[in-house]
């Protein structure tokens, strides 16, 4: 048992490792078993920074018992993988981006959440640099692409992917006519906010009687909190890194499509979805700054949960699937209302839903005229941009004026 292990042997061995790249550091140990003869021990230590490897310049792979050569699709699959492990795109620096460029009262929500949820000190500053610095998207002064995903004001130049499409078509195709189209260019933030806006009145709201319960019970085809997970995992999960993404919200008759961008993760699979399965964070920052919040968890749960919600309701459970590089969530629930109103009827219920926006934001004005806009935009639902527009409506309609410097002053409901 054993051999003699001479200094060709051990040169012999160390010339092997040089034909592989990137270099590999494996430690190699003596054993003495008698009679002059040694066993050599390989200590190989797996790291996902430096995998895939190529001897030779081809990389292999091992399956069951045998060796051998990797095809190239998954050779630059685990090229990609590893180079994303260093240099992703969300953290990567924006160029020409101040902090001024940023949404400072959507920054201070996201601390004011964080500390709520026990998952930023409360003693963090206030101050916008320290709190981004705190978020890891502002490194050594510079801000990064996750910090822009996360609060910018403007995308259409810089970061035409930050788009938000919404439709809502009549029938089952999308070359039905068009009911609804709109399509916003903002934050990560905002992108959900106004994402379950949409669904919200474009779903009809149905009533029914629980079995033994003399009280209706309202609700809408699709659980509110699904389609809200399936969303949220759509704006932190998609690939940022091609300028044509986006993340669209399609409602038909028959059902509601969300699909973002961005083929999944290497080793994940859409059967695992359905399933229990790890985390796989592609950007790890923007989904970081969500978890602070209190939205997601980053356990891996959330399609579970989701597909609770649709059992609990009765309806089937969403399907997965990958097509022209988007990954689309699929609920199948009938969403037209019986007898749906025509085209005036919707334009009317529309002007009522603003009617009633409107008055909530009258309503937190006579309640307290110093109201930032973020905690307008948190009473409502809208945007910043949302809450501007209102506000400049009602002053037209000569309802609210603002009173003193658009800095420092407060507004006032009109009698």
């Amino acid at each position: 048992m054993g051999q003699q292990v001479s200094d060709k042997t051990l040169r012999e061995i160390a010339q092997g490792f040089d034909r592989f790249e990137p270099p590999v550091n494996v430690p190699v140990e003596r054993l003495p078993v008698g009679n002059g003869r040694e066993i050599l021990t390989l200590r190989v230590e797996s790291t996902l920074a430096s995998v895939p490897f190529t001897f030779e310049g081809r990389p292999y792979e091992r399956v069951s018992s045998t060796t051998r050569q990797m095809r190239q699709e998954k050779y630059e699959e685990l090229l990609l993988v590893r180079g994303h492990a260093r240099r992703r795109w969300e953290n990567l620096p924006a160029e020409g981006l101040g902090i001024e460029d940023l949404e400072r009262e959507e920054i201070l929500r996201t601390r004011e959440l964080a500390i709520q949820q026990n998952r930023i000190s409360p003693d963090t500053s206030r101050d916008i640099g320290d709190i981004l610095d705190r978020l890891g998207v502002r490194v050594k002064g510079v801000l990064t692409q996750a910090a822009h995903v996360l609060y910018g004001k403007e995308f259409l130049s810089a970061c035409p992917q930050c788009l938000l499409k919404m439709g809502r078509f009549r029938g089952t195709e999308i070359t039905g006519e068009i009911v609804d189209n709109r399509q916003e260019y903002i934050n990560a933030f905002s992108m959900v906010r106004e994402g379950m806006a949409f669904l919200e009145r474009t779903m009809p709201l149905g009533a029914r009687f629980p079995e033994g319960q003399i009280f209706r019970e309202d609700r809408f085809p699709v659980p509110p909190n699904a389609l809200r997970e399936i969303l949220l995992n759509a704006v932190m999960h998609r690939d940022y890194s091609y300028y044509g993404g986006h993340v669209a919200i399609v409602v038909f008759d028959d059902r509601i499509e969300i699909r973002s961008y961005g083929r999944l993760p290497s080793g994940v699979t859409l059967e695992q979805l359905s399933g229990s399965h790890l985390s796989e964070l592609r950007n790890p920052l923007i989904a970081g700054a969500f978890h602070r919040t209190g939205a997601v968890e980053i356990w891996g749960r959330g399609t579970n949960r989701v597909i609770d919600e649709c059992k609990r309701q009765g309806i089937a459970p969403p399907t997965f699937e990958e097509r022209q590089g988007f990954v689309i969530v699929t609920f199948r629930a009938p969403i037209t209302p019986v007898g749906e109103a025509p085209p005036g009827g919707r334009e009317k219920t529309r002007e009522k839903t603003r009617e009633k926006t409107r008055e909530k934001i009258l309503g937190a004005i006579r309640a307290d005229p110093l109201v930032t806009t973020a905690e307008l935009s948190q009473a409502t639902g809208l945007t910043a941009k949302g809450i501007e527009w209102n506000l400049r409506k009602l002053k037209e309609a000569g309802l609210l004026r603002r009173v003193g410097p658009a800095k420092g002053g407060h507004w006032e409901v009109t009698p």
